[in-house]
């Protein structure tokens, strides 16, 4: 069990240390980065939020263990919450930051944070007001982060020119140089500059590079620039672009549709049937690939090869009764809530490509038409809000199951404590009373020593037989007096004795009294100690007390929270998926009014090309 704990201990030190600089002494601090770490950031929220409320109400927080990375850690708060997509707690947290006094590294990264989040919620002028505030140190990290948040910022606010400014410094960053030249090639289209936006779309759509992001960034460049050629009719033009795109890449499709159509606008019908062969051998269900099918059959009657053409053409008129039929069967399933259900499937979303994984759920046909719907930035907002609510169900209802575990955990702490507690408060009732003595003994020597300071009193600081000495002298001196002794010898010696003792107390006065001050502050240290140890007691037993009583109230509120946080989901949950389900409805009947529409063509052309060929075979038996 202490190798496995040692382990854990080891591996969330290991995460934490690429994100803390310092070490990491706090183990509950470790497990939210390890859930951060893994995407987990509600668990992350929930582990970091519980422990720095535990941290602000103790009362000595320097002694615990998260006091060395408290700022630290209510910064990740705000970071944790801004990715779980919490944006108004983390604007607050992240602010708060802003204005306290925290290293400017650390305040710099903050702004950042702050005016990604501006920019997220379409709030542009301020996220360039959080943005004039980073000055000074800014960590090397995010320093490329800064300046293309910037530059998106002067797009989106239609300053294109000072955003192509901020662009070009960043062409030869390693990690924003593609997205740069893409970016600064709408820059400059965005800005009328037709030209020099086609030169960087065609620098942008050549660059070497073998980052997955960076290749679809250049085929998205070659395809922007083609498409711009093909819509102004420099067909010629437009085909090396679109010829650039990859094969394998996620813009392919729309490339050889477009490559098609540019061949066919300049008379080159052979080379317009290569790309549409490739693209209608596709996924079906592609809308590219819809048309290509349409469009091959057109290419070959063109070439007069209208036998091809009419096989093509029944080809496509099959393929989209089918899809029609899957698409009215798709609408039934999502009607009847398949389509939500396949949603929250939590093995789909354990993996990162869980969007494209739905493709290969026979249960769900809806999926294979939602490509596209799913991957627009709304619908993926309004999706993950219904995620995140069925995940939030789903703890609260295994939360509500663990109040029987904290209800009996409870019980058993009463019955092992109760039994031990009466011989322990008789003891302490007994020690109660002998501190209290002491105490009153304590604070009596200290007015005493006090009092001696302003008016000495060497009779004080008598020794136990001076004082009996003392005493017998002034009983034998009181027995003289009652009985009229005027024994003069006798009250000489007793004067001279007296005299004595009082000669040694006076002389020896400040000796005794540095021993005497010194012996109280000895006695200090002592009763400190002995307080200390007292407090502890004390909180200790009321520790004891506090681990099973005053749990009742607590429980019953927290059970009555979370039924009623229960039926607040399952009612937010009922209109966002009721909202989904519109929207993916709406989406497919437009589909399937569009394949609908390319049915009718397809028979049309079928019924044309059919009595071309015909007419084409009786020609050729005439001349024949």
């Amino acid at each position: 069990m202490f190798r496995t704990s040692f382990s854990i201990v080891g591996l969330l030190l290991a995460l934490a240390a690429p994100v803390q600089a310092q070490q990491l002494n706090d183990l509950y601090y470790g497990e939210a980065l390890y859930h951060a770490r893994q995407g987990q950031f509600f668990e992350a929220i929930e582990r970091l939020d519980t422990e720095v409320w535990q941290h602000d109400q103790i009362d000595e927080p320097q002694l615990d263990s998260l006091y060395t990375h408290i700022n630290d850690a209510e910064f990740s708060i705000g970071d944790f919450e801004l990715r779980y997509r919490m944006h108004h707690r983390a604007g607050r947290a992240i602010a708060a930051v802003l204005e306290g006094a925290v290293d400017e590294a650390v305040r710099n990264d903050a702004a950042y944070r702050l005016a990604r989040i501006h920019f997220q919620k379409q709030q542009m002028d301020d996220a360039l007001l959080a943005l004039d505030r980073i000055d000074g140190d800014i960590p090397h990290a995010i320093r490329d982060d800064i300046e293309f948040l910037r530059a998106n910022v002067y797009l989106a606010q239609g300053k294109q020119l000072e955003s192509a400014d901020v662009l070009k410094k960043l062409q030869n960053s390693d990690e924003y140089g593609g997205f740069a030249s893409y970016n600064l090639g709408i820059a400059y289209f965005q800005n009328g500059q037709r030209t020099a936006a086609l030169e960087q779309l065609d620098r942008a759509g050549q660059i070497s590079t073998s980052d997955p992001g960076e290749l679809a960034i250049r085929d998205k460049s070659n395809l922007i620039m083609g498409t711009i050629l093909l819509e102004d009719g420099e067909y010629q033009a437009s085909l090396p672009p679109l010829n650039r795109v990859r094969l394998d890449g996620p813009f392919s499709n729309q490339a050889l549709l477009s490559a098609g159509w540019a061949s066919m606008s300049i008379e080159d019908y052979e080379r317009a049937v290569v790309p549409w062969s490739i693209l209608a051998e596709r996924e079906v269900t592609d809308s590219a690939t819809q048309e290509a099918m349409l469009a091959l059959p057109y290419a070959y009657g063109k070439l007069n090869i209208h036998g091809r053409a009419a096989i093509h053409y029944g080809r496509a008129l099959d393929s989209f009764g089918a899809e029609i039929q899957k698409l009215n069967t798709s609408i039934e399933s999502i009607r009847d809530g398949h389509f939500l259900e396949a949603l929250i499937r939590e093995e789909i979303r354990q993996n990162k490509d869980w969007v494209i994984r739905l493709r290969t759920m026979p249960e769900s046909p809806e999926t294979f038409y939602l490509m596209e719907l799913l991957a627009s930035h709304d619908f993926q907002t309004g999706l993950q809000n219904y995620l995140d609510l069925a995940d939030l169900r789903r703890k609260l209802t295994t939360w509500s199951g663990g109040f029987d575990s904290f209800d009996q955990m409870v019980v058993i702490r009463q019955q092992h404590y109760e039994p031990l507690l009466p011989d322990v408060d008789e003891k302490f009732r007994k020690l109660d009373s002998r501190m209290r003595l002491r105490a009153e003994q304590h604070r009596m020597l200290i007015k005493r020593r006090d009092d001696m300071l302003t008016m000495p009193r060497p009779e004080f600081l008598a020794t136990p037989e001076e004082q009996a000495i003392l005493a017998r002298i002034e009983t034998l001196e009181a027995m003289a007096a009652l009985n009229f002794d005027s024994n003069g010898p006798t009250l000489e010696r007793l004067e001279r004795l007296k005299g004595i003792l009082s000669y040694t107390l006076r002389t020896e006065y400040h000796e005794r009294f540095t021993r005497f001050d010194q012996n109280v502050r000895s006695l200090d240290q002592a009763m400190a100690m002995v307080q200390d140890e007292y407090d502890e007691y004390v909180r200790n037993r009321q520790a004891v007390t506090h681990s099973f009583v005053g749990y009742d109230k607590p429980m019953k509120r927290l059970r009555a929270d979370v039924q009623q946080s229960v039926e607040k989901i399952d009612q937010l949950m009922a209109r966002q998926g009721h909202l989904l389900e519109i929207l993916a409805i709406e989406q497919l009947v437009a589909r399937r009014d569009h394949l609908e529409n390319y049915g009718d063509k397809a028979r049309f052309a079928l019924a044309d090309s059919y009595d071309r060929a015909t007419q084409a075979q009786a020609n050729l038996d005439v001349s024949e």
